[in-house]
């Protein structure tokens, strides 16, 4: 009985790392099978020793040895293999796949190309190879593996191969444009030029993966930084609403308390009433009946005496009851904890925003406006800190970047990143508008402050009105008039936010904002209206409260 050949399949021997038949393989103690040399290059590009199949972790480097079972396997596979080659080869034509090199010489059915000729400029399957391989003139021919167009590696102009490299033009020459069309030229030889551009590939590839590493670092500090940071605010958070919830229950607590007191003295008065009503109707009912006794009697003279007598040494209470009342107060009670706890709330979240003002100052950026960009009836000062309306249009020389319709200018900084934070004071102004605009805003048409028009700002007018252009306009309800006013933005997160300095409040916040250009801190002084509102803009040194 004849016994049945197996012949494993390929997928069994192929390394995961180089996807090639084992060569040296090696056992992992998680059971993974990869080539030495394989699994070592990984481990020596990586900071941690782990399995690339199943991502075991191991703690120190694993010392590897050569399965011997896996490469007798690998051993008897690849002779299989190449038996079964040589077998399919000897019994069928090796017919050129798509994208595989045929032979130039083969007629009718073209067979694949083993070699191409340099000197020859033709490719020969393996029996129209054999006389390169075996005569003597033609062995000294230059055989590389099969490429399409042979043509290209010669030169046009001297029918010779392109052997060496021109590195002053960058291009491939032969031996007679050396001395000819690039004599004073630095030329060497194709592999030589080929070895140092590999090399240079090769070291700017590690490059590359060394900043992406790098980068992977960077990312995961970023994430551990942004970790601590979640925690430092989450118990901030926790620490300031606990604070408003122990104001809330004290303040709560005093309420029913101040409640519960006038409760108990209405109570309390309401009893001393009552008990002197009931002494003194007991003193009438004893009076009563001694009148009762007195007008048994039929003697009327000392009937009337001795009334006289009882009124004399025991007067009836004469205390009139007919305005005592009982009245609670507590009208207003709750309206005053109210607003007592209204001001504690305010204290309270005063700090808050002190510490938050605190916190976006130390972006603080140094600001100055651009003149080049200043429409004709604003006035920038000599160092750039300053912005006033103009009672006149001046006459300025018409540029690409400069606002041909509204009294504004942008700064010369701009931020794609980051965060950034500017203060601007106001004193004295009836009009005005400020924040950052992103670059592609146009300005040779009329402006429409609006986030969908790349604005985001607030605004004053008619000296007490305030408002966000958030598209529609937000009307802001603001305790007192800013006087300096702080511009907090965080690119990356999409804030745009407004404090006012001397209050430590906040004006108001955009968020959610997608920010994709530069952004420029913007300014609008307003038209002057005379000397109404003829005071200028300045952007103020930024100073902690």
């Amino acid at each position: 009985m004849a016994t049945a050949s197996y012949l494993p399949s390929e997928d069994q021997f192929l390394c995961s790392i180089c996807l090639k038949v084992f060569t040296d393989p090696v056992s992992t103690s998680c059971g993974h099978n990869f080539c030495k040399n394989c699994i070592d290059a990984h481990w020596n590009s990586d900071d941690q020793y782990l399995c690339p199949m199943c991502k075991k972790v191991f703690n120190t480097r694993p010392e590897l040895h050569v399965n011997t079972f896996i490469s007798e396997m690998v051993v008897q596979f690849r002779q299989s293999a190449k038996t079964k080659a040589s077998s399919s080869d000897s019994s069928e034509q090796q017919v050129p796949k798509p994208g595989e090199v045929p032979c130039d010489v083969c007629t009718g059915t073209k067979l694949k190309a083993l070699k191409s000729c340099l000197v020859c400029l033709a490719s020969y399957c393996e029996t129209h190879l054999e006389p390169h391989l075996t005569a003597s003139r033609l062995q000294r021919h230059q055989l590389i593996d099969p490429v399409q167009n042979l043509e290209g590696r010669m030169c046009t102009k001297h029918d010779k191969p392109l052997e060496l490299f021109c590195t002053t033009d960058q291009t491939g020459v032969c031996m007679l444009c050396t001395v000819l069309d690039h004599k004073a030229h630095n030329v060497r030889p194709l592999k030589d030029e080929y070895d140092e551009k590999k090399a240079q590939l090769e070291a700017e590839i590690q490059r590359m993966i060394q900043e992406r590493r790098l980068k992977i670092q960077g990312l995961k500090l970023s994430v551990d930084l942004s970790d601590k940071n979640a925690d430092k605010e989450t118990a901030e958070g926790v620490q300031v609403f606990n604070s408003l919830k122990e104001s809330f229950e004290k303040h709560l607590s005093e309420l029913l308390k101040t409640i519960e007191e006038k409760q108990t003295k209405t109570q309390k008065q309401a009893e001393a009433f009552i008990k002197e009503l009931e002494q003194e109707i007991s003193e009438l009912m004893k009076r009563s009946a001694e009148l009762e006794q007195l007008s048994l009697s039929e003697d009327h003279l000392h009937l009337l005496q001795s009334v006289q007598s009882l009124n004399t040494n025991h007067p009836p209470p004469t205390k009139d009851w007919t305005e005592v009342s009982i009245r609670p107060s507590y009208e207003g009670t709750v309206v005053r904890a109210v607003a007592q706890l209204e001001e504690a709330l305010r204290e309270k979240m005063k700090k808050v925003f002190e510490a938050e003002l605190k916190r976006v100052q130390q972006y603080a950026v140094d600001v100055t406006l651009d003149p080049d960009t200043a429409h004709a009836q604003v006035i920038v000062s000599d160092d750039g800190k300053q912005v006033r309306p103009s009672k006149v249009d001046r006459y300025l020389p018409d540029n690409p970047e400069r606002f041909s319709f509204n009294p504004c200018v942008i700064a010369k900084q701009n931020f794609s990143s980051g965060k950034f934070y500017y203060e601007v004071q106001v004193k004295r102004k009836t009009e005005w508008d400020f924040g950052v605009a992103k670059e592609s805003i146009n300005k040779k048409s009329l402006i429409k402050l609006s986030p969908e028009e790349g604005f985001w700002t607030v605004c004053l007018r008619d000296g007490n009105e305030y408002k966000a252009p958030a598209g529609p306009s937000v009307l802001l309800s603001l305790k007192s008039r800013p006087q300096r006013v702080g511009v907090f933005v965080d690119y990356d997160e999409g804030v745009v936010s407004f404090h006012d300095i001397d209050a430590a409040a906040l004006i108001y916040t955009f968020t959610g904002c997608s920010f994709t250009e530069k952004l420029f801190p913007y300014f609008s002084p307003g038209l002057s209206y005379g000397n109404r509102n003829s005071a200028p803009l300045i952007i103020s040194p930024v100073k902690e409260n």
